[in-house]
């Protein structure tokens, strides 16, 4: 049967979106040495920002990586879920978007399920990033580790499926995709203080970060990091996060089902 009721279509959508999850998985698995080469943009930025701060700041190594390493990791979640829409656009390009949608699936698991696959880069492609910084007198902290991955995960929820909420929204016209991703992407990245502190930044910046709900996971990161577990930046970015997800499933999940 194929029609764009949920209810009708299945009456398990907690099975389909396992099915969507799964199947968007395989290829991770499948070449997980992609999931390493996504990694040499951050790699570059550690690299090369990092001593830039030493110097200018004075500060020793380990103090410095225990600011910009958490900034780094929501930067891996900002570059990769941010273009994952991609994949979804040439799915639609090439016809096997279609296909999915004729599926007996429910149209919320096709956009759920993707938009969960994004957790199992993001914390993958963190763990690799903190073992390299670790060496080199970053600081981990177990218990703010696990809550700071746990935020990663539900922010790249949200912003992935935003990303697949613009690639429906801009279906066939690739430039159209691209465009508004770059747009937005390196003014977020900027006035989030993730690669360089805003403290000394003109007022209208540091303005139009304290609303840049990146800003706020990247002040929570670096809190639950440095092992404040309790402090008010930890809420401030849970919150961010949270609505930042339920914006973004729900945008998705309607695009999906007005999809065809």
């Amino acid at each position: 049967m194929t029609t764009t009721n949920d209810t009708a279509v299945t009456a398990n959508p907690a099975r389909d979106t396992w099915n969507v999850l799964t199947r968007e998985l395989k290829p991770v698995f499948r070449d997980p040495f992609t999931l390493i080469f996504s990694l040499v943009q951050p790699l570059v930025f550690l690299g090369l920002f990092a001593p830039l701060l030493v110097g200018s700041s004075g500060a020793p190594v380990g103090e410095t990586l225990q600011w910009f390493v958490p900034g780094v990791l929501v930067m891996i979640v900002l570059f990769g879920t941010g273009a994952t829409g991609s994949n979804l656009q040439y799915e639609m390009m090439t016809g096997s978007h279609e296909r999915t949608l004729v599926a007996p699936l429910a149209r919320s698991s096709l956009l759920i399920g993707r938009a969960l696959k994004e957790i199992v880069p993001i914390i993958v492609q963190a763990i690799i990033i903190v073992l390299i910084a670790w060496p080199f007198g970053f600081t981990i902290n177990l218990p703010g580790l696990v809550i700071g991955l746990a935020l990663l995960a539900v922010f790249g929820v949200g912003l992935g499926s935003l990303s697949y909420t613009l690639a429906l929204g801009t279906k066939d016209r690739e430039w159209l995709f691209w465009g508004v991703q770059q747009t937005l992407i390196f003014p977020l990245l900027i006035l989030s203080g993730m690669l360089l502190p805003l403290d000394d930044g003109p007022a209208w910046m540091r303005a139009v970060a304290t609303v840049n709900p990146i800003n706020w996971v990247v002040q929570a990161e670096r809190a639950l990091f440095a092992g404040d577990l309790g402090a008010i930046e930890v809420l401030w970015g849970w919150l961010a996060a949270l609505v930042l997800a339920a914006i973004g499933l729900w945008a998705g999940i309607r695009a999906m089902r007005r999809s065809s």
